[in-house]
């Protein structure tokens, strides 16, 4: 068993639990509350932790449950598994079987968009509503923007930063928060912790190549829009994100027809993190208008 003991109970006072993912290892994943289950699902390089704020208010009132995919967080972080989004998306389709969750809402963000996403345009009859924040889930081969992150941090070069100095938490997540004092000393340790082991880092420098890699992925998933376009959604957007720009952020707007949109103008890529508790009143009032 891994020592955990560096988790704050005040900051995350949950319950592990974890789901055997066969030929993988196990899935760490908080499951908190009663009701309608409000699903949240991460990218990278966090995990479960940075949902936190949420689960402490909207379990409450609803059955929250929030991943560690593996590789992240208190999940198992095997050697010799591909890390890539389509598998990441099998486990976490395992999990929502598993759970037997049924008329979920999915909160994703970052690679959890095109993770948790790709769950609801499989099955757009088990999903009530959707809440976004900063994410994508299409195509990006050819965007100068992704095409340069993606070659740096996904190349020789980014993988050995990531590797040798777990570079993805120290500086590329300090650098997309809006307001940096925001991301404490307290708070970068319980994302350094998951990945003090160099060997343990595959899942975090895997996932900026899979940006261009997993192109034919996101392409296949973009086809299906379509099933989840009038689902009722709420998208928390931080406009000063250096990842998921205006842009993005336009292209959701088209696409959902029963949307609310929300622009947080000096927050930055990890809106959760940054608006913690803030988000808690917004969110109810979005589930409540659409029971």
């Amino acid at each position: 068993m891994v020592n955990h003991q560096w988790v704050n109970k005040q900051e995350y006072p949950f319950t592990s639990k974890f789901l055997e993912i066969e030929g993988i290892g196990r899935m760490h994943y908080i499951d908190e509350g009663t009701g309608d289950p409000i699903v949240m699902v991460h990218g990278n390089p966090t995990w479960s932790f940075s949902y936190r704020h949420l689960i402490k208010c909207l379990s409450a009132s609803y059955r929250c449950v929030a991943v560690d995919h593996v590789g992240f967080g208190l999940s198992d972080k095997p050697k010799g598994w591909s890390y890539n989004p389509q598998g990441h998306a099998e486990n976490f389709a395992t999990l929502i079987t598993a759970l037997n969750l049924k008329n979920i809402t999915l909160i994703v963000q970052d690679w959890g968009g095109p993770i948790g996403l790709s769950y609801a345009v499989n099955n757009p009859q088990n999903v009530k509503r959707i809440i976004l924040m900063n994410t994508w889930m299409w195509p990006v081969k050819g965007d100068p923007h992704f095409e340069r992150f993606s070659k740096f941090m996904g190349g020789a070069l980014g993988r050995f930063l990531i590797k040798r100095f777990n570079f993805f938490v120290r500086v590329v997540m300090k650098m997309a928060y809006g307001d940096r004092t925001k991301f404490t000393k307290a708070i970068r340790l319980h994302y350094l912790k998951p990945l003090e082991n160099p060997d343990d880092r595959k899942g975090c420098w895997v996932f900026p190549k899979q940006i261009l890699a997993a192109n034919d992925w996101l392409a296949n998933l973009w086809t299906k829009v379509e099933n989840i376009k009038t689902k009722p959604t709420l998208i928390m957007w931080g406009m000063k994100d250096i990842a998921f720009r205006a842009q993005e952020l336009k292209k959701w707007e088209e696409l959902f027809s029963n949307k609310d949109v929300i622009k947080f103008e000096e927050v930055g890529h990890f809106v959760q993190e940054e608006k913690g508790m803030e988000l808690c009143p917004i969110i109810t009032r979005f589930l409540e208008e659409h029971k």
